[in-house]
């Protein structure tokens, strides 16, 4: 029984792993970067989460590495601490409180006892870099409030603030100008561009910059494209700059090697490009990254680089720009249309991803699992175009179909309908194209839903439009003279009255199909498509419906955009009950009868978890978000829990996930993250020595099996096995001096056949009762001894003398002795 703790809203994933430059080990093993209001640690081999630092109790804005201990991690947030982690693991070691909201992090190696933060001060949009003295303490948390002023009027970001030439100097940009601060001289200088806002199509204007690790040289980034160097900037007359171009949209980060002989440089155009020797002649481009570039990092020991990008994924890049890992979190797509689903086969969260794609987001390890290629189309980034967009998904028939929804309309008459229908390959384990269908409505389809009935014969789906029809869609039989092939052709099509079709859905046995039909429900039988009864309440247009399950199967859900819930019994044909909640997620429990609903009002957002018999709440939950939630979904637990509250057993077989506004991905939970990492995660860390591969991790768990299957049989049963130390060949090879022992090949075959274990070496149980071992091996041994045996068993099996008809010969009960002895314990296994 899982003890009695109250149920809270807990962040479970999803969080931007692009809000921050990612920050390597120093032995390149490990990648860290901040996730909400955590850090996780990935392995850069495997692109295992191997620890979640958890700590903050608001967003990380900035990690660093320990610059006098490789082992640490030093992490910032805008609650107002900076933590210290030993991240091999995972173990808080010190919270040093600094009380001013902190939004990024900086270390110096010459600088033992201090780190230098970005603060806020007083208006809104002025910040400035400050040194914090970190104070010597035992105890585990203490107060840093020693600041010390270096740099004001500087961006928030950290791509904007960089140290350089072994920390003598640091550069901020913001706007039009360059900023340089000499920490020996204590002298700051600073560097203007012309403003060029009124010129047409020119922006020179500052976006990032990053300092050669050894000499006296800045790179700054500009929305231009263009990346200028910067040198002699001790002095504010002889200074200088180069220019290098080929990005022709902003340059979003930059970065220089260890080394500092060559500068990466990444933006909007999805590619990675290396300026060697910071001449424009000698460029080396990783194109097709997928997304805008949006941080470039460089390992301490110089032989990886990475990439964060605009879809919240990190790519680890080898020295020589080969792509080596993707580590991909949750795609916050500009909007999701498709809303939340669970795939049924790999029980994965499947919503918007990039563009025209849908993504299978693993909710147990936080990571992508794929992308599906809906639209396969090219895409092109410009504000301007007008794109496809992927509006609907279903999935039906347990996994085996998906249905897809695409549009595109650039006026208000003129738009373009796709519905195309997927279908699951086992051989390639993935799903392939079936059927595409132009224009299957006249009008935008507002919603599909498939028949998953278990006694359905034939798959069925049905779509709603504002055309004011539904259309159901069965699969039939499309063979021909060349192959054998199903297909989906429309089977019938209803409507009412020529009000717009809103929702659709099916009774949990298939036999009824509701549709709203604006503030009217019709329900339907799907065996003959006749119209069976409509219930009509005048409260509004139908936003929700929603059919209940095992024990309340005769209940229909309904809520409306006035804010009335309804529940209707589908026997009495009349409405059991209402009430006032104004309804943004309805969803229904598969594995039990519960409805989880989440209302909006002015404080925020609330859950109401309840059974459609009774209008009584099981569970109430208030303000699990501040603001609004726009899906939310049901996922079956690996293994149910049990609570000992019966306000908490909604949570037993399933668990709540919901998505908001700003597409933050929530549950209710009693565990924490680090709780949650699969002894696969943990497994890393423990076991370093071992080859960390995917494949080790399968057969180190099936070897692990047959060690646990081993030492069973070792304790139940007597094995004798022969020993080592008395074989010839194991000691003529390790007690003979080497110079003087044989060739090789002579000894080999010696060795080799002594550790084979011989036949003869079976548990007590195996050997039949009426052959003695010391017989049977006499019986090998000589032919005068075989007879004497065969004589002597004779003699005692007195009662098998009438049976037997004739003297069995040597050969012959050789062959039975070998009979006796084969193992047919395999057949209770049939």
């Amino acid at each position: 029984m899982v003890e009695e703790e109250s149920v809270r809203v807990v962040h479970c994933g999803g969080s931007e792993l692009n809000f921050r430059r990612a920050v390597f080990s120093a032995d390149s093993k490990y990648i860290f970067c901040v996730s909400g209001d955590f850090v996780k640690v990935y392995s850069t081999a495997t692109e295992e989460c191997v620890h979640i630092l958890q700590g903050h109790r608001n967003l990380v804005t900035g990690i660093q590495l320990n610059p006098n201990n490789h082992l640490q991690l030093y992490s910032c947030s805008f609650d107002g601490t900076i933590k210290l982690w030993d991240y091999l693991d995972g173990i808080l070691i010190k919270t040093f409180i600094v009380g001013h909201k902190l939004h990024a992090l900086f270390t110096l190696a010459h600088a033992e006892d201090s780190v230098f933060v970005t603060i806020n001060k007083e208006k809104p949009d002025i910040f400035q870099l400050v040194s914090v003295k970190l104070p010597k303490s035992s105890s585990q948390e203490v107060e840093a409030k020693e600041l010390s002023f270096v740099l004001d009027y500087i961006n928030q970001s950290p791509k904007c603030i960089a140290f350089g030439n072994e920390g003598e100097y640091v550069a901020a940009v913001r706007d039009f100008y360059l900023s340089v601060y000499f920490f020996k001289k204590k002298t700051t200088s600073r560097f203007t561009l012309s403003s060029s806002r009124n010129k047409k199509h020119a922006k020179n204007s500052f976006t990032c910059v990053a300092c050669h690790p050894k000499e006296d040289c800045i790179a700054s980034g500009h929305m231009d494209g263009k990346i200028r160097l910067w040198r002699n900037f001790d002095d504010d007359k002889k200074y200088t700059y180069t220019c290098l171009h080929w990005h022709h949209d902003m340059v979003m980060d930059l970065a220089f090697s260890v080394t500092g002989t060559s500068l990466l440089s990444g933006g909007r155009e999805c590619v990675l490009v290396e300026w060697r020797d910071a001449a424009e002649k000698n460029k080396e481009f990783l194109p097709r990254l997928g997304s805008t570039i949006e941080h470039i990092s460089v390992s301490p020991a110089g032989d990886l680089f990475c990439t964060s990008h605009s879809d919240n994924k990190i790519v680890v890049i080898h020295r020589n720009l080969d792509a080596s890992a993707v580590i991909q979190g949750l795609v916050k797509d500009r909007s999701i249309f498709t809303g939340m689903m669970i795939d049924p086969r790999t029980k994965a969260l499947v919503l918007n991803g990039k563009p025209g794609h849908l993504q299978f987001y693993s909710l147990q390890s936080d990571k992508q699992l794929y992308n599906l290629d809906i639209i396969q189309q090219e895409y092109i980034n410009d504000y301007g175009l007008i794109q496809i967009e992927l509006t609907k998904a279903a999935f039906g028939c347990y996994g085996n179909w998906l249905a897809t929804v695409e549009q595109r309309q650039e006026k208000e008459t003129e738009l373009e309908l796709q519905m195309k229908l997927w279908m699951y390959n086992k051989k390639t384990q993935g799903f392939v194209l079936n059927t595409k269908i132009s224009m299957p409505h006249d009008d935008h389809i507002t919603a599909l839903c498939f028949r998953n009935a278990e006694k359905s014969e034939n798959p069925t789906l049905v779509t709603a439009s504002k055309d004011g029809y539904f259309k159901v869609w069965i699969l039939t039989d499309d063979s021909d003279i060349y192959k054998k092939a199903v297909g989906w052709t429309c089977d019938f099509v209803g409507s009412y009255h020529k009000y717009q079709a809103t929702n659709c859905c099916f009774s949990e046995d298939g036999s009824l199909l509701a549709v709203s039909f604006e503030e009217i429900v019709t329900i339907w039988d799907s065996e003959t498509w006749e119209l069976k009864c409509t219930f009509c309440q005048r409260a509004g247009k139908i936003r929700h419906l929603c059919f209940g399950r095992l024990t309340c199967s005769k209940y229909l859900l309904g809520g409306t955009e006035d804010g009335i819930l309804c529940c209707w019994n589908l026997l009495s044909c009349a409405l059991e009950w209402s009430a006032k909640l104004n309804i943004r997620v309805m969803e229904s429990d598969p594995y039990s009868e519960n409805i989880a609903a989440i209302s909006q009002s002015s404080e925020g957002s609330d859950l109401f978890v309840f059974k459609p018999s009774e209008p009584r709440p099981l569970y109430i939950q208030k303000n699990i978000s501040r603001e609004e939630v726009q899906w939310g979904v049901f996922v079956p637990r690996d293994v149910p829990e049990l609570f000992n509250s019966e306000a908490h057993q909604w949570l037993n077989r399933s668990q709540f996930y919901f998505l908001t506004k700003s597409q933050s991905l929530l549950t209710f939970s009693t565990k924490s993250p680090e709780e949650k990492l699969t002894p696969t995660s943990k497994q890393l860390l423990t076991e370093e020595s071992l080859p960390t591969t995917p494949f080790y991790f399968i057969l180190g768990k099936h070897r692990q099996q047959q060690d646990e299957k081993l030492n069973e049989t070792l304790e139940n049963e007597l094995v004798q096995l022969p020993l080592t130390e008395n074989i010839p060949a194991v000691n003529e090879l390790l007690h003979t001096p080497a110079h003087v022992l044989p060739s090789a090949s002579f000894l080999c075959s010696m060795f080799i056949n002594s550790l084979l274990l011989s036949k003869e070496t079976k548990s007590a149980e195996e050997i039949p009762d009426d052959i003695d071992m010391e017989e049977e091996k006499e019986s090998d041994d000589s032919g005068e001894e075989n007879d004497l045996t065969e004589k002597a068993q004779v003699t005692n099996d007195t009662g098998l003398e009438e049976d037997i008809l004739h003297q069995l010969s040597k050969s012959e009960e050789k062959e039975l002795r070998k009979l006796r002895k084969v193992d047919y314990s395999w057949i209770a296994a049939l």
